[in-house]
């Protein structure tokens, strides 16, 4: 897709966060223990505030990377701070007007521009893909808190691509080799087509929604309804990890 069409289904992702933000009181916990909704909006509103950083100054932001890499987790929570200081009003209107800036930048950014970040370099497009998978990730944390249902949108094509491109990054992240061959993956839209990737006798079925909430780790295995055929895939699902950062320890099973 191109790099307007993905910032828009950012654009729509953030538009449906931010109203069921606003039916929730911020000090609510989340499924991410210890995070409560106010960290949530804090992690989105600094990475937002990074991303427009990247995107605009990189040598400025690669300046920093060797900081980040002394302490990763320090400086994961370091963004939850900002939030801590602020209050519902402040907070709220400062993500809506970081976020917007994130947003609007895309367009002004030149053709075959790679944008810097906490892994490989990326394209607008991409980065935009990286945004929305975040911003979908943590939105399900918070409609958990809230008792939020979140009906699902042709917007998780972007997560189960990513998903899917990110295998060798999920063994990687673990220090071990990706094994040799490829993974299958057929995933009902919910628009009711379907959605492929890859080759080969190993394969792994389900819906998008489902995928999708594995590849992000924010349902354990054994809740999804995810069919994994073969050693590659069923260990794929194992470890699937489609964000940066530390290997996530995943969620219990409900």
């Amino acid at each position: 897709m191109r790099a307007d069409e993905v910032v828009q289904d950012l654009r729509d992702e953030q538009a449906d966060l931010a109203r069921i933000v606003d039916t929730v009181e911020l000090t609510v916990l989340t499924p991410a223990v210890p995070w409560d909704v106010r960290d949530c909006v804090s992690h989105l509103l600094v990475g937002d505030r990074e991303g427009y950083r990247a995107a605009t100054n990189p040598e400025g932001f690669l300046a920093g990377l060797t900081e980040v890499a002394q302490d990763p987790q320090g400086y994961v929570d370091s963004w939850l701070l900002v939030g801590k200081e602020l209050s519902r009003e402040e907070l709220l209107t400062r993500w809506a007007r970081q976020f917007a800036e994130l947003a609007d930048c895309f367009a002004t950014l030149p053709t075959g521009i790679k944008i810097p970040w906490y892994g490989p370099p990326m394209s607008p497009a991409s980065f935009a893909t990286a945004r929305l998978m975040e911003y979908w990730a943590h939105g399900q944390d918070i409609a958990d808190a809230a008792g939020a249902e979140r009906i699902p949108t042709h917007r998780l094509r972007h997560i189960a691509h990513l998903g899917v491109r990110t295998r060798g990054f999920s063994y990687a992240l673990r220090g071990r080799p990706l094994p040799e061959g490829e993974v299958r993956v057929t995933l009902s839209a919910p628009d009711g087509s379907t959605w492929e990737w890859g080759s080969g006798d190993d394969a792994i079925e389900g819906t998008a929604l489902d995928f999708s909430l594995r590849v992000t780790q924010r349902r354990h295995l054994d809740d999804l309804a995810l069919t994994a055929t073969g050693p590659l895939a069923r260990e794929w699902l194992d470890i699937a990890q489609c964000f940066a950062g530390l290997p996530g320890e995943g969620r219990n099973q409900l």
